[in-house]
């Protein structure tokens, strides 16, 4: 068993979201610039104005059914209000926001198209689809994504953890490190009782190792491959980072990584207990966040 695990840097990442309107605006880059400088506070609107004016970011503005239709089953596995649902299905035309950058920080792609659809959207009172995910975005949840004045964000507002129920407990896969270059996290066969603490646990860990990218990201000049550890520590200051919170209690635990690509698709990082034995990610739950509560006597 190695030390670390060895993953691939991309040259460049893409994000993509799409504005549903139901007439099309004239003018949709100086309509972006307009409600960008309208509606985004700096620092975050000096980089997107740098992306609009570059080659990385491309607007897209054709009738709908130009493009590949938006998938309403996940639009609506994903929590789509009815009228969002139903005003994207109705959309005459669809603005497609475009932009690539280099893996590290800050992931100018996803914050400049996500702060652009977002702006060009709530001028025109129309949905923002999040194509990464698929997801619909309310204005609220997006603008709370955005990046604070510092370049602080909520992993948590970027990343979703479905999981879903298996003949031997919950299936959870991590949906969102990849806009970041990295594989999603899984973990198979989890107990019923642990899916709430489970999650908050995958959650920190996906900030600790996002964390451990981009430490080694910025330490290397064009880097091809990246070692990260095998064994990770996942503490509560890292579940609370996720939530864009803070924590003083320093406790931690100790999970293993191991890169697997299911039948042969993308790869992913299978979480595991760094020891084997019975009871191990209750025991990690335990040891992490307590004794669960049993209700009141």
């Amino acid at each position: 068993m190695g030390d670390s695990l060895t993953l691939p840097v991309p040259e460049a990442l893409d994000g993509t979201y799409a504005v549903a309107f139901a007439e099309p605006p004239e003018a949709p880059r100086e309509l972006a610039r307009e409600q960008v400088t309208a509606r985004v506070a700096p620092p975050l609107r000096d980089l997107v104005v740098s992306m609009l004016d570059s080659p990385m970011l491309t607007l897209d503005l054709r009738p709908a059914d130009g493009f590949p239709p938006l998938p309403a089953s996940l639009l609506t596995q994903y929590g789509a209000p009815p009228a969002d649902l139903a005003a994207v299905e109705a959309a005459s035309h669809l603005l497609a926001v475009r932009a690539a950058y280099r893996p590290g920080w800050p992931p100018a792609h996803e914050w400049a198209t996500r702060a652009i659809a977002g702006a060009v959207a709530a001028a025109a009172g129309a949905p923002v689809v999040d194509v990464f995910t698929p997801r619909i975005l309310p204005q609220d949840e997006l603008l709370r994504s955005l990046p604070n004045a510092d370049g602080e964000i909520r992993l948590t507002d970027w990343m979703l953890l479905p999981h879903t129920a298996g003949p031997h407990g919950f299936w959870f896969t991590t949906k969102g490190l990849a806009r970041f270059g990295l594989p999603e996290l899984q973990t198979e066969n989890v107990p019923p009782a642990l899916v709430e603490p489970w999650g908050r646990l995958l959650n920190g860990l996906a900030r600790r190792v996002l964390d451990l990218w981009l430490e080694q990201l910025a330490a290397l000049e064009t880097p091809v491959v990246v070692d990260l550890p095998e064994t990770v520590s996942v503490g509560l200051q890292d579940v609370a980072a996720a939530q864009g919170t803070e924590e003083e209690m320093r406790r931690e635990v100790s999970v293993r990584l191991r890169l697997d690509a299911p039948d042969g698709g993308a790869p992913v990082l299978t979480v595991l207990a760094a020891d084997d034995g019975p009871d191990r990610l209750e025991s990690l739950c335990t040891a992490l966040f307590g004794m669960p509560r049993t209700g009141a006597a």
